[in-house]
């Protein structure tokens, strides 16, 4: 039985999860999404130019809690409302015109890691694995009962770029095996046990400062939780700001060298961890420019390493553009 929609919808994974809804023969006569912004470095797709595309209406308000989209998605009479990635929550008055449930795709394993990010909160708290879940939309966020989620694994050195990209694939395994149900009425609808879960807030750059007293782990976490297209883990030597963007972790040990402290061996970079173990800089920028690790140590620390060179917390983070996707 088919039925409509209005999707609200940005990026990748709008774009994605749009095109599975209308693969699946639901009707979606209006997107609402972000509009584009010139000055914002997007490495993701432009969900008005997709829905434009399949001649779609598209509307991109700065807020979509108003009497005006309310009475604009009310006279299409939507059997569901979707929320693929986008930034900002549904009150109660929008989810209330779906006659048939409001839903949202969030980045987790719910009740895990509800809220903001929760892609770079759970690389940054070292877990082995996410996914994707499928939910009706409440007015608390991301707490509704679920219908369907897929896990996908985090390997070691893995980026958020890398496992976000298996995430999106992810949620449009989890729409085709949904929608049939969502639109014959016999999709599950499991409630939440937020008893079990967490809950994260939103981050910005300065969240990416790194405290080279953590463990090498903790910081190779922070690298490649917040790696670009995201805005970076951060540090600062001398007058120089330091955006560190790959990592790993070595199996030497790091005694004798402070936290903090980087030296340069056989051509790479490595620093000293709070748990006396290296952190490897394999990738990194120097001021807002890409700058090879071994060019760097020869600059900075002389052909065979020499003393010791302390990495400090930087103060002047915002002055580079660090804009979240």
């Amino acid at each position: 039985m088919s039925a409509r929609a209005v999707g609200f919808a940005y990026g990748d994974m709008g774009i994605r999860c749009l095109s599975t809804v209308l693969d699946g023969g639901i009707d979606v006569p209006l997107v609402v999404t972000h509009a584009d912004d010139p000055h914002e470095a997007r490495w993701f797709g432009s969900v008005a130019d997709f829905a434009r595309g399949r001649a779609i209406a598209v509307v991109t308000p700065e807020n979509p809690n108003t009497a005006d989209l309310a009475r604009q998605i009310a006279v299409l009479t939507p059997a569901f409302l979707f929320s693929f990635y986008y930034r900002q929550m549904l009150g109660r008055e929008l989810l209330c015109l779906a006659s048939r449930g409001a839903l949202n795709m969030h980045g987790s394993l719910l009740p895990k890691y509800r809220g903001r990010a929760p892609l770079n909160w759970a690389i940054l708290s070292g877990e082995a694995e996410t996914g994707v879940t499928l939910h009706y939309m409440e007015e608390r966020p991301d707490a509704g009962p679920i219908v369907d989620s897929e896990a996908v694994p985090i390997l070691p050195d893995e980026t958020a770029i890398d496992v976000f990209r298996k995430m999106t694939e992810a949620a449009v395994l989890v729409l085709r095996r949904s929608l049939p149900g969502l639109t014959e009425g016999t999709a599950p609808a499991r409630p939440q046990d937020l008893t079990a879960g967490s809950y994260f807030g939103r981050r910005s750059p300065e969240d990416g400062i790194i405290d080279w007293s953590q463990t090498a782990r903790r910081i190779h976490d922070l690298v490649r939780a917040v790696a670009p297209p995201y805005p970076g883990a951060w540090t600062a030597f001398d007058s120089h700001l330091l955006k560190i963007t790959r990592t790993r972790i070595d199996a030497g040990e790091a005694r004798g060298v402070p936290p903090g402290h980087l030296c340069a061996r056989g051509g790479r970079l490595f620093v000293g961890a709070g748990d006396h173990q290296f952190v490897e800089i394999t990738a990194l920028e120097v001021d807002g420019a890409s700058t090879d690790p071994e060019a760097f140590a020869r600059r900075f620390a002389g052909p065979r390493g020499g003393r010791p060179l302390a990495l400090h917390r930087p103060s002047r983070l915002s002055r580079l553009s660090c804009t979240l996707p």
